[in-house]
């Protein structure tokens, strides 16, 4: 098959660049805004027209949670009306649809993992928007695959694990959130979830949620990086989300349950702790 990937550039769209490798009985389309511009629907159309693709993954999103509250038109361009214009040329030409949503689509008041079909309340512009894609996506391409996930980081792109490692190397102590409790998602894994549902002989469409096992809040995750990055020096101090205000308030539990996924397509998703390691692994190795 062809698959068609955008927001290549991305911490997810450059796993998948890795992982499509291991999966080499695809042809494989990389781009991103400078190559095809998914807000323009004739570009779209003709890209499609001359390309052929027989799966869309879309990685493409406007991530920025606090800016999106100033930026309101151009996080709903992309969020929603760019995924509204895959959707309408995927089915145009026949075309399947594995699109990226987020946890944020949840209000985070809940005390129980996230399931496929609990209520939808999104707190902020961003998380609004993602829905949103959603719902237009589903509205006309109902066979789509869509896939929440939750603090995703890679050794691509910015993400919290490169400014806890950067930030512990110019700091003696860090202060970081301990009252928000979720799991991170290392891109890789996702990657290679991805793929795996590609590789299936049933396309099975519908929502499902996808991060690494485990649950951890930010406190932790952060002294876990420090710990397998070998940092002894730098102390992490425990805060509440109020000492650390922000523009858009975070969701205060955002687990999800992955059991519709791991069940749906027989899928392993390794423990976070584990996908954490194999990802400092990747950057020590790395030129500094």
């Amino acid at each position: 098959m062809k698959i068609l990937i955008t927001g290549a550039y991305g911490q997810l769209g450059n796993e998948l660049r890795v992982a499509s490798a291991h999966h080499a009985n695809h042809t494989y389309l990389f781009t991103d805004a400078d190559t095809l511009d998914i807000c323009n629907l004739d570009q779209l159309d003709a890209y499609f027209s001359q390309h052929s693709p027989d799966i869309l993954v879309n990685c493409a999103a406007y991530t920025a949670v606090d800016k999106a509250e100033d930026d309101q038109d151009r996080c709903a361009l992309i969020n929603t009306e760019a995924v509204k214009n895959i959707g309408v040329v995927a089915r145009k030409h026949n075309a399947r649809v594995i699109h990226i949503s987020t946890d944020y689509v949840f209000d985070g008041t809940s005390h129980i993992p996230y399931t496929e079909d609990m209520p939808v309340c999104p707190t902020n512009v961003y998380g609004n928007t993602k829905l949103q894609g959603e719902k237009e996506l589903l509205m006309v391409a109902p066979d789509s695959v869509i896939i929440r996930t939750s603090w995703l980081y890679s050794s691509f792109g910015n993400n919290f694990v490169k400014t806890m490692l950067r930030l512990s190397s110019e700091r003696d102590s860090l202060n970081v959130i301990f009252d928000q409790v979720g799991t991170p998602t290392y891109a890789a894994d996702l990657a290679e979830a991805i793929l795996t549902i590609i590789d299936q002989n049933e396309w099975k469409a519908g929502i499902y949620h996808f991060s690494n096992e485990g649950v951890c809040s930010w406190y932790d995750f952060c002294k876990v990086i420090l710990e397998k990055a070998g940092n002894n020096t730098c102390k992490v101090f425990p805060i509440e989300s109020s000492a650390y205000p922000v523009r858009t308030p975070r969701p205060h539990y955002s687990v999800l349950n992955k059991g519709k996924i791991k069940h749906t397509f027989n899928i392993e998703i390794p423990y976070w702790i584990n996908a954490l390691e194999r990802c400092i692994k990747i950057l020590n190795s790395q030129p500094s």
